[in-house]
């Protein structure tokens, strides 16, 4: 696979240009075990066909791969001169799951790697969970890693035979000054704060030339050419420290980014760097993403754009701080989707957590359709890496006195549109009330039959607007042409008559 050289990276960025991928090198991991059997009696936690939709990946050409990746991580400081080591060389094992096209010849070169969001004390998949349609019909490959020790307890207390070698283990002894209470998800005896060489190690990994690397297909070197981090609300956060606090340390050591682009979803600013700090607060210039070599797309949800937008920031296509921003009008945080393609709720329970709830106060978790915004926000960051063609400028909700500005229908108006909400037939809201994370789940507000009348004088005037809605839209790059063939397909499955 071929890609075409970005103009204009200047002499101080020539080693971290996206002219090329980084060479294959060895891993800097010390041990990678797998790609471990699975059986209905010993099987991957959220396993693709062990989810609450179970999903058939060998029909649709693709693979499914569990390992577990140990080596030494540091844990961080990160004062305001820039991160530095505050104890180093702690080991660990995590897992590793891996979704890829089972030939090469079908494997476009990409990998989407996603820390896997552990909100709900155990991993989900939100990355695949939105992408997986896109990902699959592009050739493209998906990574996911349990991120927090959190979720490695779920995952022992599911299968205590299969998962017993994760370890997350705090280096720090349990009396020493700097092992600091914790609180809510942590505990002393592990340190969340791994998560960021774990990161940087896996993509070093899935580049390099160890046997042991699923993207080699028998071949001499990866062909892993390009790697996507992705991270939604909790996993966003994380992105925001690792952009902004780590990737410059791992410059500095390899001369180039470890990923070739950034998708940073749903989370307005940094995690904190390890379980003992504090979080970086508003107005510190190490918050906002800035100068981070490779292009960064946010996203923020009807959810939670208001918190965020004080700290919008301007478009950038000069190299080196090449940035967007997208709020997705009608979009809900927490989606279905989410649950759909997380573990089963057999599974969970038995990992001894509590399936989240699908319902709210309000009914149903908003279905509004999350995926058709991303997939044409992450073939833009492609386009924009691969071919030097810059996205869409970014598209914001509309704020005035700190509130989203609403259309007649009562959707906010701005951000990324679509069909839902330039042809609508509900309300779309993002916060809803209830258990769990009902307060972001969003839901909708059918209008009546009388509204639906005043709107469309017909079926046939309702499925046009669709479609020219789709057309225009797709035109604008906002939703991707395979997605418009899908959307139009749908068109008819709302009735307003």
């Amino acid at each position: 696979m071929r890609f075409k050289v970005l103009l204009g990276c200047t002499l101080l960025l020539a080693a971290a240009c996206l002219s090329a991928p980084a060479p294959s090198k060895p891993s800097a991991l010390t041990h990678v075990v797998g790609p471990l059997p699975q059986t209905e009696a010993s099987h991957a936690f959220g396993g693709a066909a062990y989810t609450l939709r179970p999903e058939d990946l060998d029909g649709r050409g693709y693979v499914e791969e569990e390992f577990f990746v140990s080596g030494k991580a540091n844990v961080y400081d990160w004062p305001a001169s820039g991160a530095v080591i505050r104890t180093p060389d702690a080991p660990y094992t995590t897992r590793v799951l891996v979704r890829r096209p089972a030939s090469s010849a079908r494997f476009s070169g990409r990998v989407v790697v996603e820390m896997l969001n552990p909100s709900n004390l155990f991993d989900l998949n939100i990355g695949w969970a939105i992408h997986h349609d896109e990902i699959i019909r592009q050739g493209d490959a998906w990574v996911g890693i349990t991120a927090k020790p959190v979720a490695v307890a779920t995952l022992k207390a599911f299968d205590p035979q299969r998962y017993a070698p994760l370890n997350w283990t705090n280096p720090l002894a349990a009396d020493d000054p700097k092992n600091c209470d914790v609180s809510g998800d942590s505990t002393k005896a592990n340190e969340n704060g791994l998560v960021w060489d774990i990161h940087t190690q896996v993509a070093q990994w899935l580049r390099s030339t160890d046997a042991s690397n699923p993207f080699r297909y028998g071949r001499a070197s990866s062909q892993a050419e390009r790697l996507y981090a992705w991270g939604y609300s909790q996993t966003g956060g994380f992105l925001f420290t690792y952009v902004n606090a780590i990737q410059p340390l791992v410059i500095a050591k390899d001369g180039k980014p470890p990923f070739d682009g950034y998708i940073v979803g749903m989370l307005g600013g940094p995690s904190p760097i390890n379980q003992c700090a504090e979080r970086i607060p508003v107005g510190d210039p190490r918050r906002p993403i800035r100068n981070a070599v490779v292009p960064v797309i946010h996203v923020m949800s009807q959810s939670d754009y208001l918190g965020w937008a004080p700290s919008r920031r301007e478009d950038n296509d000069a190299p080196g701080d090449q940035y967007r921003h997208y709020d997705i009008a009608g979009a809900g945080h927490a989606t279905p989707d989410e649950l759909w393609f997380a573990a089963r709720s057999e599974d969970i329970v038995k990992g001894g957590r509590t399936p989240p709830a699908v319902n709210c106060d309000q009914g149903p978790r908003s279905r509004f359709p999350s995926w058709v915004a991303y997939n044409a926000i992450y073939g833009n960051l492609k386009a924009w890496v691969e071919d030097g063609v810059p996205p869409p400028p970014s598209q914001n909700i509309e704020v005035v006195g700190g509130k989203g500005v609403l259309d007649a229908n009562g959707n906010v108006k701005g951000g990324i549109r679509s069909p839902l909400t330039d042809v609508p037939t509900s309300t779309w809201n993002g916060n809803s009330t209830g258990q769990s994370f009902c307060r972001i789940a969003g839901h909708e507000i059918p209008f009546d039959a009388a509204k639906l009348a005043g709107l469309y004088p017909s079926q046939q005037a309702y499925e046009a607007a669709v479609r020219q809605s789709i057309d225009d839209l797709v035109k604008a790059r906002f939703i991707t042409p395979e997605d418009g063939v899908v959307l139009k397909a749908r068109a008819g499955e709302t009735r307003v008559r």
